[in-house]
């Protein structure tokens, strides 16, 4: 094992494993109870209120199809979500950077899509652009656009004024400016952006399925976080919230490493 390997091992890898271990006996203890001989320190919750670990994986196991299924239709409607906002996020962030009016405009409308609630526009969504696939993807992308817009207008924008000075001083042409300075100096806030949208793309997906869903027998894993806990199932329903969780988890890794490739490739460039 080479000292990298061993680095990652002791830096990042067992700090959260062990963490997640001591997560899972709280967690066991407070559903199961604890006791020392006849002597009942904790009696434990009912399985109603709080589901053993072990519950929550046999429940898992069991309907393991469904939560396969209803992940990756998730995934699908946040990706979709998450792509188009990082893409009309920069483009808006462009057209602020090059002009001052516009972005004083507009820009109190883009901050309306961070605080409107979802849930309270959910339903126009619904009556636009119909149940299912559509209305979930633009449910992910109302919520993860802003922070694209946000630190990719900052990155444009926040430009040392010495930097400013030597491209004025050179004569550069406005083109100039946008590739050589202006985008060069936005992409670590474009990433811190696109980081942050990841999660949201999410929620804003999750949300968007209490809602609309998928037509059909197809549903993910809103749906099934609205079933199982109409139905009482709370055991499948620990199990979709986990698997909301770890969703999130991986698409945010994934722009993580993705956006970490990209800077150190960058910074090399540089």
């Amino acid at each position: 094992m080479t000292s990298h390997s061993r680095r990652f091992i002791t830096h990042y890898l067992l700090p959260p494993l062990a963490l997640f271990i001591l997560f899972l006996v709280a967690w066991h203890f407070y559903a199961a109870g604890i006791r020392f001989g006849e002597t009942v320190i904790w009696k434990g919750t009912p399985a109603y209120f709080v589901p053993r670990p072990s519950a929550v994986w046999e429940a898992a196991r069991e309907g393991r199809e469904k939560l396969v299924t209803a992940s990756l239709l998730t995934a699908s409607g946040a990706l979709a979500g998450f792509g188009a906002s990082t893409l009309i996020g920069a483009v808006i962030a462009f057209i602020f950077s090059q002009s001052l009016l516009i972005q004083r405009a507009a820009y109190p409308y883009a901050i309306f899509l961070q605080t409107v609630p979802i849930v309270a526009i959910a339903p126009l969504i619904i009556l636009w652009f119909g149940s299912g696939f559509t209305a979930i993807a633009i449910s992910a992308f109302i919520v993860s656009l802003f922070p694209i817009i946000a630190n990719g207008t900052h990155g444009l924008t926040a430009i040392d004024p010495q930097a400013m000075e030597l491209f004025a001083i050179h004569r550069a042409t406005r083109w100039q400016k946008l590739t050589k300075l202006r985008i060069p100096n936005s992409i670590p806030h474009f990433v811190t952006g696109m980081r942050t949208s990841s999660g949201l793309s999410v929620i804003g997906a999750i949300v968007g399925e209490f809602f609309a869903g998928f037509p059909g027998e197809k549903f993910g894993l809103g749906y099934l976080i609205y079933q199982t806990s109409g139905q009482q199932k709370i055991a499948l329903l620990f199990a979709a919230i986990i698997c909301s969780t770890l969703l999130g988890l991986a698409i945010f890794a994934a722009v993580g490493i993705a956006a970490r490739l990209l800077l150190r490739r960058w910074v090399r460039g540089q």
